[in-house]
């Protein structure tokens, strides 16, 4: 069973840097990322964590967020991958949203026992 948890940068920072989001609250964009990562790796442990607020005014930047996202999983799909091959497995998996909604992506992709 996969852990997930979707975030979203909190537009004030008076908080710690994130605040947990509900699903019936995130994006479409966001429920497309985790929908495709759990379909594709099958990870043990997701994060899918909307930045977008912390580029405002950067390019790329939509109103309404859904633009930057930091993606942290964590799936024995990973096994005996370098890094560049994990991130180009994450990458292919979301490569319609690469070439469209999603303007910038960061992963950090390991095994479940690298943690």
């Amino acid at each position: 069973m996969a852990v997930i948890r979707l975030a979203r940068y909190n537009q004030r920072r008076t908080t710690p840097a994130y605040v947990e989001e509900s699903k019936s609250n995130m994006g479409k964009v966001t429920e497309t990322i985790e929908k495709k990562l759990q379909e594709a790796l099958a990870p043990d442990h997701l994060e899918v964590i909307d930045e977008s607020e912390g580029h405002r005014g950067h390019a790329g930047y939509r109103d309404g967020g859904e633009s930057h996202f930091r993606v942290v999983i964590r799936s024995k799909a990973f096994e005996g991958q370098s890094r560049v091959t994990r991130q180009r497995m994450v990458m292919g998996a979301l490569k319609e949203e690469l070439a469209g909604p999603i303007h910038a992506l960061s992963i950090q992709a390991d095994t479940p026992d690298a943690h």
